[in-house]
């Protein structure tokens, strides 16, 4: 998989999640073999760039390469702007957000809502490519309703203007993330353009990966909520894809190990106070359907020191592996 000049090491690809994929997280997916992270999205508004938010999603140091920055807007020469800021502070890819369905986003006419201005779709790709020299990518939906799938057409608007690999989830913006994804959007997509095409949507398993792939012809997987609490999802279907073999699933004193190491990841990150909040959720994700698991989550949201969850979810542990479980991930 080959974005520009920068050739990834597999075509396994951390989706950008907002308040998930920080730098720990991108750091944790990428050490468990995804090719590339990237970062949840940064506001094009320059007002923001003081802020402490933005400041630490713009943050990589320790990351490795190569660092693909995503940003959103809907003013070419705002997003322009923000593109240049963040190649300035290390970013080696800048990604554009044609994809979020969230309201707040919408409603201000930026990320999935764009779908419906293609040509306010090509002006804003031309300025961000105009702006910078390393690669550009674009994420998008197959469409803004289900009347409404104009994927080919932003695709080919999306080459034309000099993008240099697009993501497409599966499901259009009035779908939000109900229903199944689709993917023979992706596939029409695939076969009308000739830049890298990366699939995204309801990838959960190594066999999913593998059919996806084989179904809509795409050069990569993007994966995001089922490797949240679940990281080595990228190692199995790493090794699946090149063996058709399973990697057996961790054992409990893996998990723990990942885990614990994430969460001292994100106290240095954030600091203790934040970090115990931003916790919490991963926390959940990790431990979610193991026994005993939902007292736990209740116990633990109500702790207040990062001393008490780490103790907590050594304990948690502790009893699993009393119990000899062997864990299951559905």
């Amino acid at each position: 998989m080959q974005i520009g000049r920068y050739k990834l090491k597999n075509n396994l690809i951390v989706a950008p999640m907002a308040g998930v994929t920080d730098r720990p997280f991108r750091m944790l997916c990428k050490r468990m073999g995804a090719g590339m992270a990237v970062s949840e999205m940064v506001a094009s508004n320059s007002l923001l760039y003081g802020s402490e938010k933005t400041r630490r999603r713009a943050n990589h140091e320790g990351e490795v390469d190569p660092i693909s920055v995503q940003i959103v807007g809907a003013d070419p020469k705002m997003l322009a702007q923000a593109a240049r800021h963040n190649v300035e502070h290390g970013a080696q890819i800048i990604d554009i957000n044609m994809g979020c369905p969230a309201k707040k986003i919408c409603n201000v006419m930026a990320g999935s809502a764009l779908l419906q201005n293609e040509k306010l779709v090509g002006e804003l790709l031309q300025a961000v490519v105009g702006a910078v020299d390393v690669p550009v990518t674009l994420k998008i939906r197959t469409g803004w309703d289900k009347q409404n799938r104009n994927a080919v057409n932003i695709a080919r608007i999306a080459e034309d203007s000099g993008i240099q690999a697009l993501a497409i989830h599966g499901r259009t913006r009035a779908c939000a993330y109900t229903g199944e994804a689709e993917y023979d959007t992706i596939r029409a997509v695939k076969s009308s353009v000739s830049i890298p095409v990366i699939a995204n949507g309801d990838i959960t398993t190594p066999e999913k990966a593998r059919d996806v792939l084989q179904h809509t012809g795409a050069d990569a997987v993007m994966i995001g909520r089922a490797a949240q609490g679940r990281p080595w999802l990228f190692r199995e279907i790493a090794h699946f894809l090149a063996t058709g073999e399973h990697l057996p699933a961790p054992a409990v004193e893996d998990v723990r190990t990942v885990l614990v190491q994430h969460l001292h990841d994100l106290y240095a990150f954030y600091g203790e106070q934040t970090g115990l909040r931003v916790a919490r959720k991963h926390i959940s994700w990790y431990t979610k359907g193991l026994p005993g698991s939902a007292v736990f989550r209740h116990r633990m949201n109500q702790l207040e020191s990062v001393e008490e969850q780490l103790s907590a979810a050594n304990a948690f542990f502790d009893e699993l592996q009393s119990g000899n479980l062997q864990l299951q991930y559905v």
